[in-house]
């Protein structure tokens, strides 16, 4: 079967393969969040700030279970890019019927799982009574789609790990604006409100899932899904699950810890809360575009793991740290400087507006250091060890987190000592997965000679 439409990452020059390849994939990450965005500008100039306060609060509750089924995702990319890197195309064919099983299972279970949830984990995070009931409704809808957002997620996973980064572009991008189309449709004619939103959200996932099964069906090359031979593989299962699981818990966790940081910000008033839900979206655009570079990471070093090239190994590494890093700096430049544009798509508010700017430049002046932490678990990933940086993540930025909001932030109670746990959180951690990685790296590369 011809592989001329996928991508050799393991030949050619390196810089300007990987920002190619992780353009597309960028505005592909950009345009999921814009889901998010579309939603809360939408109900915050429609339908007030209340309504605004109501999707802010849900927000992390809602990214807490699309995070962990995206954790999945990078499970996938990885063996099947492995296996690219190969060239055995039965192996290919069997990582992606495994994982497109798998891949449905855990977006049903998700969907069960987040239902029965929904409220007692809005209650724990403080939610403020005024907001709870629209909360609680948005989430009850948005959550129907999360059996979409595995299998979009999947065949996105696949598409990558095949360097094909274009298809999810072009699905996402007519998803994303049906999706802006009916926020307003619902939101401004029927006066849905959070209802509405929500609605549309799911509506779109929906459509890019079926687009993209839609397109693996069809292929011609080794990544096709073919329905009529699916059956799970158990080496290919215990693989996926091997790296998939760990990095699923590891976002599982850690948007645990933010609900913590959540229940911090909803000590505050009303408007402080639904400014620092808006604001909350720049860290989400700027995570997504350094995530590019991240994918990225997994699927070059993947492949020339596979191939057992050691120097482009290293150097895919680099590169995609390098640019991380810059992105996410150049970032926050940018938002320092249109801050005052970007918080006022989503309210009027000059309290809302201010919270949010407030936030701004907090966390934005360390996103640098995230691409040293998330871009060197890539790169362990890629190498086949996903446990260790779980667990340095699980205590680095989720449990130090959680001792902070009970002690420090406990005891100063300024969203200054609120928001400092970020920066502090991630320098610790990404100190430590950087020791980590440079452990086994040496221990990998010395098996290739």
């Amino acid at each position: 079967m011809s592989i001329r439409n996928t991508k050799d990452l393991t030949v050619g020059n390196l810089p300007k393969q990987i920002m190619f390849f992780s353009l597309p994939l960028m505005v592909t990450n950009v345009l999921q969040v814009m889901f998010n965005i579309a939603d809360i500008a939408v109900v915050g100039r429609f339908a007030g700030d209340m309504a605004l306060g109501s999707v802010s609060s849900a927000a992390i509750v809602a990214i807490f279970f699309g995070g962990m089924i995206m954790g999945f995702g990078g499970g996938i990319n990885v063996v099947v890019a492995y296996h690219y890197g190969t060239k055995n195309h039965d192996n290919i064919a069997k990582s992606v019927s495994t994982a497109f099983i798998i891949s449905m299972i855990i977006g049903l279970t998700f969907f069960t799982t987040a239902q029965c949830v929904c409220h007692p984990l809005l209650t724990l995070i403080g939610t403020r009574a005024e907001l709870f009931d629209g909360a609680k409704l948005y989430l009850r809808i948005v959550f129907c789609g999360l059996p979409a957002g595995a299998i979009y997620n999947f065949g996105n996973a696949v598409y990558s790990a095949a360097g094909d980064t274009r298809k999810p572009f072009y699905i996402l991008t007519v998803s994303g604006i049906i999706n802006i189309i009916l926020n307003l449709v619902f939101v401004i004619f029927f006066k849905m409100s959070v209802a509405g939103v929500a609605l549309a959200t799911v509506i779109s996932q929906y459509l890019s899932a079926g687009s993209v099964l839609i397109a693996l069906i069809m292929s011609k090359q080794p990544h096709k899904l073919r329905l009529s031979a699916l059956k799970l593989d158990p080496g290919m299962l215990k693989t996926i699950l091997s790296l998939g699981l760990p990095y699923s818990a590891q976002i599982g966790v850690f948007h645990i810890a933010n609900m913590f940081f959540q229940y911090g910000v909803n000590s505050f008033d009303a408007s402080f809360v639904a400014g620092n839900g808006a604001a909350g979206n720049a860290d989400a655009i700027v995570y997504n575009m350094m995530a590019a570079f991240y994918t990225a990471c997994g699927s070059f070093m993947g492949q020339n793991f596979g191939a057992g090239i050691r120097r482009r190994i290293r150097d895919s590494y680099l590169w995609c740290l390098l640019f991380s890093a810059a992105v996410g700096q150049i970032a926050f430049f940018l938002f320092i400087i249109f801050g005052q544009t970007f918080m006022s798509i989503f309210s009027s508010d000059p309290a809302v507006i201010r919270a949010g700017i407030y936030r701004l430049r907090y966390l934005g002046m360390v996103y640098g250091v995230t691409a040293l932490m998330d871009c060197t678990i890539a790169g362990a990933r890629a190498l086949g060890h996903g446990i260790m940086p779980t667990i340095i993540v699980i205590m680095g930025s989720c449990v130090f987190r959680i001792i902070w909001i009970f002690t420090i932030f406990a005891r100063i109670h300024t969203p200054a000592s609120l928001f400092m746990l970020y920066p502090v959180s991630w320098t610790i951690t990404a100190i430590a997965e950087l020791i980590y990685f440079a452990v086994i790296y040496r221990k990998e590369m010395s098996k290739i000679g």
